[in-house]
């Protein structure tokens, strides 16, 4: 390269970034990681802002971050966060998703019987078809009936997250994406509350209380904890049923994409339009591979805590890049699909325990 084409294509290049990049890979890398950083470093402050209010004022911790992004989505309006918020939204989604895989295996989900996985199977269907009611309702696309009677039926902000995938931002915007996290982080700390004391004044046993909680309340951590709070057994009856939600979340979401279709207006063949994301398939792989091989107890317990931490990023990420104004503006009908479909999983869990268990 001559001088004099160096300073045609690099006149703008005020300190030799960009020519320096092209000629060295790890000045290209360190120059990657310094953009991501300025967004990845206020999320990584929120989140754990989050994680304290959590531990402390017993906060459920995705709504403390989803609550905590929204109060500083002005930070979005500075342009140097962009990237960081985005690989926030996207790859720690992804790879939280992965991690989830480390706490399912397929004795996990045998050891709760046949009757009560076909009933599970049957009120997450029924919880699907009240989410996508309460969006024709309340005049909503379909996508958004998708999208919260599945995270509803599934394992609430995780499987709203995957699903958002595969429905993508042109088909439902961010906004409602952003409410419907709010709307189910909400009704699941709710039902953490109330579930426990509503079973025990129906008389349910461990193994019926246990069920309803595992079967009716959305987020894993939510649905343990009402779990152990009515009982011991009904604590470990309500981590069964809860495992056994998250490890059909690969067949849910390839199901929920076959049903929608792709986002082209072109038909598309069967494996088009199952629009499967690879983390998708990795977590499937995950379950498969901690169901065959005996790892050691210390990668369920990290694994657990490093997906929570990057599912606790993917939804404060999103909320930071969600507009208040256009969120306010939705309205309580775009809260409907959550409460209809989460209404249902409370109504059929408790009917099929109290009929079959």
């Amino acid at each position: 390269m001559t001088p004099q084409d160096i300073n045609a294509n690099y006149i703008a290049d005020l300190y030799g970034e960009t020519y320096l990049a092209e000629e060295n890979r790890a000045v290209r890398t360190r120059l990657a990681i310094g953009a991501l950083f300025p967004g990845f470093a206020v999320v990584a402050i929120a989140s754990a802002a989050a994680t304290w209010f959590s531990e402390h004022y017993g906060m459920p911790v995705i709504l403390a971050g989803l609550l905590l992004g929204l109060a500083l989505n002005f930070v979005s309006a500075e342009r140097k966060v962009h990237p960081g918020l985005d690989f926030c939204g996207t790859s720690c989604l992804r790879w939280g998703i992965v991690l989830l895989g480390t706490q399912v295996t397929a004795m996990q989900i045998g050891s709760l019987g046949l009757l009560a996985f076909l009933g599970l199977i049957a009120i997450m269907t029924m919880v699907i078809g009240a989410g996508l009611l309460g969006a024709h309702w309340g005049g909503q696309s379909r996508f958004a009936g998708w999208l919260a009677g599945g995270a509803t039926a599934i394992c609430g902000a995780s499987a709203a997250l995957a699903i958002y995938a595969v429905i993508g931002r042109e088909r439902l915007n961010q906004n409602q994406f952003t409410l419907t996290l709010v709307g189910v982080a909400l009704a699941s700390a709710i039902a953490m509350s109330f579930y426990p004391l509503i079973a025990a004044t129906l008389d349910f046993t461990d193994k019926q209380a246990g069920f309803l909680m595992g079967a009716a309340v959305h987020d894993v951590a939510q649905a343990l904890g009402g779990g152990y709070s009515f009982s011991q057994g009904a604590g470990e009856v309500a981590t069964i049923v809860k495992l056994s939600r998250v490890a059909l979340l690969a067949p849910a979401v390839a199901l929920i994409g076959l049903a929608i279709g792709s986002s082209g207006g072109s038909p598309k063949g069967l494996l088009a339009k199952l629009k499967l994301p690879w983390f998708i398939l990795a977590f499937f792989a995950t379950v498969a591979l901690n169901s065959v091989i005996s790892a050691p107890a210390w990668v369920a317990e990290y694994g657990l805590i490093a997906s929570k931490a990057m599912l606790l990023f993917a939804v404060t990420a999103t909320a930071m890049r969600s507009r208040l104004d256009l969120l306010l503006s939705q309205g309580w009908k775009a809260l409907l699909p959550v409460m209809l479909a989460t209404f249902m999983a409370f109504v059929a869990s408790a009917a099929f325990a109290w009929a079959f268990l």
